[in-house]
């Protein structure tokens, strides 16, 4: 067997071959493959890489100059020869944040903090959302910097450089971090409008405040629990208020008549 090379066998029978290579006294998985010669030559590519005069940028990736190797692998490589820490996930460090690459045109950008995070979740792509694998479902990566599922951007949160690829916490305001309201302009000025969704969605009112209309979210949410409705209501946390404040608006804020009529059925 080829140096780097290991031959193995899948459940149905079918062969199959494996290439790693030991670098700095770490042992890299570098794939799986069909062919031996595929594996083999990953495993030249990887040494190549790895044994370079020159440090490699996540740029200088050409599929015609490193076979066999993907780009993922490609990146987690020349981020261990060159900064020192191997990471399993397509990431390169860079003074106080790193870029995660989705691919060589697709790169995000993180602070150093959620290096942990994302050196164990690989992000996927998928009708324009970001998703991570986690206990056994997709999470979209907006809900690490308070973005709601369903936020809209440049209504409900921004990029503050207007680079949707850097989720740097610096980089990003939440505008309107609530359940069930939406902010709208209506000849000039601005209405928070909330609504719950039972069988469809009821207008709960429009309101002056975004705090006031989280806050009208939360009592239609208590009503409708009080009825009898079986189902789970997110609770909007208005954290700037005391508790006093927070009761006294939720006293005087007004509810639509449907929601307080509303029957279980």
């Amino acid at each position: 067997m080829k140096t780097g090379v290991f031959r193995t066998q899948k459940k149905d029978g079918s062969i199959y071959y494996r290439s790693s290579i030991t670098f700095r006294a770490k042992h890299i998985s570098l794939g799986s493959y069909d062919q031996e010669s595929q594996a083999h030559q990953a495993y030249i590519t990887a040494s190549t890489v790895l044994s370079a005069a020159t440090d490699y940028q996540p740029d200088d990736y050409q599929e015609r100059l490193f076979p066999a190797l993907p780009f993922r692998k490609w990146i987690s490589l020349i981020n261990f020869k060159n900064n020192g820490i191997y990471c399993k996930t397509p990431i390169y460090l860079r003074s106080n944040f790193f870029q995660y690459y989705l691919s060589p045109e697709d790169v995000l950008l993180f602070d150093a903090d959620d290096l942990f995070y994302y050196s164990n979740h690989s992000i996927m792509r998928r009708g324009g959302h970001l998703f991570v694998a986690e206990y056994g479902m997709q999470t979209n990566i907006h809900s690490r910097y308070g973005i709601r599922n369903f936020a809209r951007i440049n209504v409900d949160y921004r990029f503050v450089n207007g680079n949707p690829c850097d989720y740097r916490y610096s980089n990003i305001q939440v505008i309107n971090p609530y359940h069930g309201v939406t902010i709208t302009t209506e000849q000039g000025h601005t209405v928070y409008t909330t609504r719950i969704h039972i069988h469809g969605d009821y207008l709960v009112g429009r309101y002056e405040s975004l705090v006031e209309a989280a806050i009208a979210y939360n009592k239609a949410r208590h009503i409708l629990s009080e009825k009898g409705v079986q189902k789970h209501f997110e609770k909007n946390y208005i954290e700037e208020l005391s508790p006093e404040s927070y009761q006294a608006i939720y006293d005087k804020i007004s509810i639509s008549e449907k929601i307080l009529r509303y029957t279980v059925s």
